[in-house]
Parts: C-alpha cells; structure tokens; sequence
C-alpha cells in the first residue's frame, strides 16, 4: 500500500510545481531568496531550497507580506515531509493559517494546498482520521480540478488504511479525466485494489493491466511504479513468477526514480519472492538502504531543526540589539523630552499666569456688574413694585390718613435702607396667603375687579420662604404690569395645590400684548420661577388679554 501513498503525492508535487510557476514569476523582484529557493529545488538540492526559503520567509516578514511569508512556510513544509521530517513540516504548516484571508481566491488556493501537506504529514504519522480531516478541509478551498482529484484519491487512500473500501470507492470514484488520462489510470487501478481488498475473490488483473497500459503510453514513470507495485502484490500467492517479474520492474523503476521508500518496498517483494541466494542478497541491499534512509532522515531532521533554530536565535539576537539601541535612544529622548517639557512648562506658567491676571480682572468687573444688577433687580422687585403698590392704595383709598400712608413709607424706607442684606422682608408673620390678599387689593379699584380663588393658607404651610418671596414678587410683577399696561377691568387669579406642586393660574381681559417680548419685568418673572426649578408660561395676543400660568414644586 506504501506505493499507492507516494504516488499520490508525487501528483501533488507536479500540481504544487505547476501553481508555483507563476507564483516564481510574481515574487522574483521581491525576494531573491525565494527565487533561488526554486533553482535548488528544481535540481534536487532541497536542503538548500529549505534554507533559501527560511531567508525569504524573514525578508516577507520585515516587510510584512502575509502572503510571501505563507509561500515560504508552505514549501519548507512540503520539503520537511519530503526529507521526513513530520514533526517539523507539521510545525511550519500550522502557522500557515495566520497569514491568509480565507475571502480571497489566490490564498484560498495557498490554503487548500497546506491543508494537503497536513494531510500528508497525518497520513506520514499513521494518523489516517486526522489525515482523512485535513484533505476534506483542503477540498473547501479550492475549485481547480486537478487539486480535487488529488484530494479525493488521497482520502480514498486513508480510507483504505482504515478498511472503509466502500466508501474508499465512491472517492476514487469522484476523480475526473479523459479515458486516456493519468487521472483515469490512477482511478482505475485504485478503485481495483479497493475492491480486490474489500473481496479476495474479485479479480482486479484487468483494470491494473489497463492502468499500466495508459501510464506505459503516457511515459508515466510514478504511475508505471504502482502499477506494478500492484500487479505484483495480487499475483504473490497465484502466480509467484509473475509477481517476482513485477517486483523487479517495480525495482528498476524505483531506481530511476531516485525513490528510496519505493526502493525498500520493491526489494520487500524480491526478498520474499526470489531464490534463497538472491533474496540474501536483495537483504543485504534492503538493510543498507533502510539504515542510509534512517540516517539521512535524522541528519535531515536535525538540520532543519537546527536552521529553524539558528533563525530565531539570529531574530532573538537582533530583537535584543534593537532593544539596546531603542533603549539608548529612548534615554536621549527622555533627556531631550524632559529639556522640552521644562522650557514648555515654564512658557506655559509665564502665559497662564498673565491670563489669570486678565481672567481675575474681567472676573471683578463681572462681578461689579452682576452686583450692580442685583441691586438693580432688588430696587426693582422690592422698592419700585412696592412704591407702585402705596401709589395704586393711595389713588384707590383718597380718604387713607396720613399715618398710614406713612407707616407704608417707613417700610419702603426700611427695605430700600437693606438693600445690601441677601433676605429682605422674607418673614410673612400674618400669613402668606393674607400678604397676598393684601398686595391684591391694593390693585384693586372702582375700575379694576380682581377675582381670587384658592388662596388659603393650608396650600403654603410646607413652601420655603425663598419660594413664597419669589411667588409674591412674580404676582406682584403681574398686578403692576397690569395696572400700568392692560387696561384691564377684570382679572382672575387661581391657586392650585396637586400632587406636591402648586400652580397658579393669572388671567386679564386687557388689551393683551401685540408683539410678545417680555420687557425687563416679565423677563424677570422667568428667571424667579426657574430659580425655585418652576415653569412659566405666557398666553396673549393683541386685544385678548393676557393669560400667565406658572407652577413650582413644595
């Protein structure tokens, strides 16, 4: 059976040689290691192939090219299991993986090929299940015809070992070619020896002699080889002459082909067929050549082992060398670093403190300002509002007698006096809701009916001070603008307390407001109720009033 597994791959080898001739061509001006990689592998000198090889797959590698470095690791594989070295070609193949995209068509095929050395290198450890996996995974990446014979042959190889003859026919089977084709000799003669093994009493003479006959007119010397191999083994028993005969084209053959595991094979059968003096002799040739194969594959073994090692040493030596040498210029750097950020440091203190300088004075003039418009604000909401309150009573109430008008005053005078202080009259010691009526009816007259509902003092019992100022200032705001602005005759208030909120509903039937831009005092009124996180909303239009609705939660 040995026959059949180096048949096989030799094709593989044609095939690889055949893909790889443009391959040489498209890669020769970026590597010159690699192209004379190719030079001592087409003369046989694969040692210096192997190296050549390991010099390209680095040179890819500095230039990182995925590609060329997966050519490079995929024929060191392939001349690793050549030199049977399984170990070390399985090594190789396994980084292969990395540095192909499965998407593209042309790696898909440098995949395929890989997976068919992997498959190789199992069958080369007697690992057939695992071989039968990789050849399977090498037949999903490629369409080529001929790489698919290939592949379909080599299971139906590994199936045989397995003792799996039906389904090792229906994969011989699947191989396509012309009658005359090596492809249809290699089928023939291998579906025979499926179905000799799977029956002893098939006869398997007729399609083996039909196979040699095509590989004879072909020139095939590898095919020429299994077939005798096989005509040899089925004729051992029945016809021992014939089987010698066989044997000893299968020998002669072996030797031209320079194929020392062919070789032993042959003289197995001439040991085993031939006279008691010439199998002696046939012995003597077997145990030589088994133990210059043994040597030559430990030599072969160590070498490479000993290349690969030598290459990761040289890249272990050079990546330390460049460590050394960034670490010098790292240490230069660092000290010009450290130059660099002092002189920035010291730029960037010079200029941060000039524009804090300049932020410190623009922040006091912002805050002058600010202070300015606080006080402003507080003139406004608590001296003007009140003084225009007194005036509205005053016209409203002529008979008010003097002390009261001067009680009112004196308050005023007292406010305007503690200006400066943060809380000014804050405290409603008779009631908020009272302080409100209060401040309402101070707006109304014989031409203006203000209407109130709701307003009781259950509703502001839980409503922090700052709120209730803000609320009656707002209100306070309303009724003067009404008073100044609307020309209003009826104006309706409404308090509401739901759902730990209150809101407040302010309607007149006044001219309203034609354009609606807030002035200084309503605008004020938006940012007070925000100031206690409430909303506020105004509804008006020329000659329909105007209607304000604002709410805050308690």
């Amino acid at each position: 059976m040995k026959n059949l597994r180096s048949h096989s791959f030799l094709i593989i080898l044609l095939f690889v040689s055949c893909k790889k001739i443009t391959t040489r061509q498209r890669v020769q001006t970026l590597s010159e290691n690699y192209t004379q990689a190719w030079v001592y592998r087409d003369s046989g000198k694969l040692d210096s192939a192997y190296i050549s090889l390991s010099k390209a797959k680095d040179e890819f590698l500095g230039r990182k090219d995925s590609i060329g470095v997966a050519k490079s690791l995929i024929n060191m594989a392939e001349i690793a299991y050549l030199k049977g070295d399984y170990f070390g070609s399985q090594e190789l193949a396994t980084q292969v993986d990395s540095y192909l995209d499965s998407t593209k068509k042309v790696e898909r095929e440098l995949l395929s090929s890989n997976y068919n050395t992997l498959g190789n290198v199992s069958n080369g450890l007697e690992r057939y299940e695992e071989g039968n996996t990789f050849f399977k995974k090498a037949i999903l990446y490629t369409k080529n015809t001929a790489a698919l014979n290939l592949y379909y042959n080599n299971i139906g190889v590994d199936l045989l070992y397995l003792k799996r003859y039906g389904e090792a026919i229906s994969y011989f089977s699947k191989s396509a070619g012309d009658e005359s084709s090596s492809t249809s000799a290699m089928k023939l003669s291998n579906i025979a020896k499926a179905k000799w093994q799977q029956n002893p009493d098939f006869n398997p003479a007729p399609l083996f002699q039909k196979a040699l006959s095509i590989r004879l007119s072909d020139n095939n010397l590898w095919g020429q080889n299994s077939s005798f191999a096989h005509l040899a083994d089925y004729y051992m028993k029945k016809h021992p002459d014939s089987a010698l005969l066989y044997a000893q084209k299968m020998y002669h053959i072996a030797q031209t082909l320079v194929s020392p595991d062919d070789q032993l094979e042959a003289l197995q059968k001439l040991i085993k067929l031939s006279p008691q003096k010439e199998a002696r002799q046939y012995f003597e040739i077997y145990q030589n050549l088994s133990d210059s194969v043994q040597t030559a594959r430990s030599a072969a073994k160590n070498q490479f082992a000993l290349i690969r090692y030598e290459t990761e040493k040289n890249k272990a030596d050079f990546l330390k060398a460049q460590a050394e040498n960034i670490k010098k210029q790292s240490s230069i750097l660092i000290r010009n670093i450290g130059i660099g950020v002092l002189i920035v440091f010291s730029t960037a203190s010079y200029l941060w403190y000039r524009r804090r300088q300049k932020i410190l004075r623009q922040e006091k003039e912002i805050e002058v300002k600010n202070t300015e418009i606080k006080y402003v604000k507080k003139v406004h909401d608590h001296v003007a509002n009140r003084i225009y309150q007194v005036m509205n009573e005053i016209d409203n109430r002529p008979q008010m007698d003097k002390d009261e008008v001067a009680e009112k005053l004196d308050v005023i005078y007292h406010i305007s006096r503690d200006l400066s202080y943060e809380s000014i009259d804050t405290k409603y010691k008779q009631g908020f809701a009272k302080a409100l009526s209060k401040m309402f009816s101070s707006y109304q007259s014989a031409k203006v009916n203000i209407v109130v509902n709701g307003n009781e003092e259950k509703i502001w019992e839980t409503v922090q001070e700052t709120a209730k100022e803000e609320v009656f200032t707002i209100l306070q705001e309303l009724m003067t603008n009404m008073k100044k602005h609307s020309e209003a005759d009826v104006v309706q208030l409404a308090f509401q307390h739901e759902q730990q909120r209150i809101t407040v509903l302010y309607s007149d039937n006044g001219k309203g407001i034609q354009h609606f831009s807030p002035g200084n005092g309503l605008k004020n009124t938006e940012t007070r109720i925000k100031s206690i996180s409430g909303i506020i909303t105004f509804d008006t239009k020329a000659n329909e009033g105007l209607n304000v609705k604002f709410s805050f939660p308690i």
